[in-house]
């Protein structure tokens, strides 16, 4: 089991591996399974990522029961159709992605945590993209999430991934620099780059805080999945231009983990503070839950 980044780094570049085939391995050791079963495991993941993007910008979009959020992704993948998107249709792509899944997950539909439900948009989002842009083939979209994983799983074990325990930055912010390093993996790029990009990343999101309405893993949810894809790029398009992070992507983590402990319980998914403490998201609080 790796414990850190550095050693994950390491142990790829000396043994000219790529981290997704380091996380296939380890999964190996640990469960016990044959490396066919893990990878049909993992595709059948990549099968549910691509229905929930489907589900979600499919006819008028799906809607939560509460409406609070749906049909955004619909919006979004016409707006890049039929315009000149200020950001890009590339771009814009990627986040009509992300918002696709979390609507989907929001309307109560199957979706793949990575590394949580809140966050689940955010690396499909990136994945669609890079598969339209890249023409990625069926295994380099499996070991895509291989490598993502990889690094989740380092940053669960050294610091947090829940929005209770850490806010935001903790889900959006990990899964943005999970699918920051493993794109560079896909692009091409080398383990220290995906590193930077990491760490890129997740420095971008720092002290994000998680401040749902009424508790819902809802607004601002499912709009911070773009953010979280639209940063995830950006970081590893820097990485891959040459661009380090001043300060080791390990320090980073264990400075998200610092941050998130010491936010307020009204800003760790308690629906208390943020935007959820506002007049309007009291408002709406009490709407839903029939207060007024």
């Amino acid at each position: 089991m790796y414990q850190s980044i550095k050693e994950l780094i390491d142990t790829a570049t000396v043994t000219n591996k790529p981290v997704s085939e380091l996380m296939i391995e380890q999964e190996i050791e640990t469960s016990g399974a044959s490396r066919e079963v893990i990878w049909q495991k993992m595709e059948r993941n990549l099968r549910v990522m691509e229905d929930a993007v489907a589900r979600g910008k499919s006819g008028e979009g799906v809607h939560s029961p509460t409406v609070l959020t749906g049909g955004e992704a619909v919006k979004i993948k016409n707006y890049a159709e039929n315009h000149q998107p200020l950001s890009g249709k590339a771009m814009m792509g990627a986040v009509a992605d992300a918002i696709a899944t979390n609507e989907v997950n929001a309307a109560m539909g199957i979706i793949c945590a990575t590394p949580t439900a809140g966050s689940s948009g955010t690396m499909p989002g990136v994945l669609m993209m890079l598969d339209h842009r890249l023409k990625l083939t069926h295994e380099q979209k499996v070991r895509f999430l291989f490598a993502g994983g990889a690094y989740g799983l380092i940053i669960a074990n050294n610091a947090c991934i829940a929005g209770a325990s850490g806010g935001c930055q903790a889900e959006v912010g990990s899964a943005s620099g999970m699918a920051a390093a493993a794109a560079v993996e896909i692009a091409g790029g080398t383990p220290v780059q995906s590193g930077h990009a990491l760490a890129i990343a997740l420095a971008n999101l720092l002290g994000l805080v998680c401040d749902p309405v009424a508790g819902l893993v809802e607004v601002p949810c499912v709009k911070r999945n773009a953010i979280g894809a639209g940063n995830a790029l950006i970081s590893a398009d820097m990485a891959l231009a040459g661009c380090t992070s001043k300060i080791p992507v390990d320090e980073v983590i264990a400075a998200m983990n610092r941050v998130g402990r010491s936010m307020p319980a009204a800003l760790r998914e308690t629906g208390l503070g943020g935007i959820a403490g506002t007049p309007t998201g009291q408002r709406l609080r009490r709407k839903l839950f029939h207060e007024d």
